[in-house]
C-alpha cells in the first residue's frame, strides 16, 4: 500500500532547511525571512528574522545556532544577543548560498546556485565552501552542479551532496582538517533532482524531489525502494521525531523567487520504517 503524508502545518511561503532538533523540527521559511519551529502537535515558534533569506541550519558544539543567509551570502550565528556574522562568503560563493551541513566539530559545509536562477541565467557549476567556528572560510569541492542538501555520515568520514542539476548524489572523504577527497558518484537518479536529503540506518538517502513531487528513498548506487507522492513540490525532508522514523516533506507548489498570493508551503509527515542518522 502506497504511504500517504498528513499536513502538519500550512500557510508558509517556502519551507526550507528541515532539521529536528531539541524535539522539535527547526526550518527557514525562506520567503518569510524567518527561521521557525514546529512540535509534533503542530505547535508554530518564530526564532529569528533573517532579512536576506534563511537556508540552511545547524549547531555548533556549543548549541548556537548557524544560519545560511542566502543573497548576501554569509554564515550568521544566533548569539543570545541576537544575529552574529560570522563568515562573509560574498568572494568565495559563485552565486546564492544555500543548504549547508554542520559536523560535530562545528565545521559548515555550504553550498550555493553557481547561477541566477531566479533571472534565468545561463547555468553555471559551483562550490562547496568550508566554515570553520572562528570563521575562516575556503572553498574544499568545485565544480558542482548546483550543490544542495547534504548529509554527514554517522562515522564523520564522509560527506554526500545532492548536486540538483547533475541528478545525482556524489559523496567525498572528509579529511581529518575539514577537506574533501575522493570525489565519487553515489547514486545517479533517473526520472527526478536532489533538493534536501537525509540519511537513514541503513545508509540509504531520502531525496525531496520537486521535478517529480516526491520524496524517494535510494540506496547506493541508485535502487529506489520507496517513492512518497506528494500533490505539490517536495523541496526538503528531515527525518525526526522521538525514534526518529517520522519523515517530514517540505512541500510548495511556488519557487523561491516568486511571492505568491496565497502561500502554499506545507510540512507534510510519513512513519517510515528506518530511523534517521547522521547529520543534520
Amino acid at each position: 500500500m502506497k504511504k500517504k503524508t498528513t499536513v502538519l502545518l500550512e500557510g508558509l511561503i517556502f519551507p526550507e532547511g528541515p532539521r529536528w532538533h531539541d524535539n522539535k523540527l527547526w526550518f527557514s521559511d525562506m520567503g518569510a525571512q524567518q527561521v521557525m519551529t514546529v512540535d509534533l502537535e503542530g505547535i508554530v515558534e518564530k526564532i529569528v528574522h533573517v532579512p536576506n533569506q534563511p537556508s540552511g541550519l545547524g549547531w555548533l558544539p556549543d548549541g548556537r545556532l548557524l544560519i545560511v543567509s542566502m543573497v548576501d551570502r554569509k554564515l550568521l550565528r544566533l548569539d543570545p544577543d541576537g544575529l552574529t556574522e560570522v563568515a562573509d562568503l560574498y568572494n568565495l560563493a559563485s552565486c546564492h548560498c544555500n543548504d549547508m551541513v554542520v559536523d560535530n566539530q562545528g565545521r559548515a559545509y555550504i553550498g550555493n546556485f553557481g547561477f541566477e536562477l531566479a533571472l534565468s541565467a545561463p547555468f553555471k557549476k559551483a562550490e562547496i565552501i568550508l566554515v570553520t567556528p572562528d570563521g575562516d572560510a575556503r572553498i574544499v569541492a568545485t565544480e558542482m552542479a548546483f550543490p544542495n542538501g547534504s548529509v554527514i555520515t554517522p562515522d564523520g568520514k564522509t560527506l554526500i551532496v545532492g548536486e540538483t542539476y547533475g541528478s545525482r548524489l556524489t559523496a567525498f572523504d572528509i579529511e581529518p582538517d575539514g577537506s574533501l577527497s575522493n570525489r565519487r558518484v553515489w547514486a545517479a537518479l533517473e526520472n527526478a533532482v536532489p533538493d534536501g536529503i537525509c540519511l537513514d540506518a541503513e545508509s540509504a538517502i531520502w531525496v525531496a524531489s520537486p521535478t517529480s513531487a516526491e520524496a524517494l528513498r535510494v540506496k547506493q548506487g541508485g535502487e529506489v525502494t520507496d517513492r512518497i507522492k506528494v500533490a505539490t513540490q517536495a523541496f526538503a525532508c528531515m527525518l525526526g521525531g522521538p525514534d526518529r522514523q517520522t519523515l517530514f516533506v517540505l512541500t510548495a507548489n511556488n519557487v523561491p523567487s516568486e511571492m505568491p498570493e496565497e502561500p502554499s508551503g506545507r510540512i507534510e509527515t510519513v512513519r517510515v520504517d528506518i530511523p534517521g542518522v547522521g547529520l543534520p
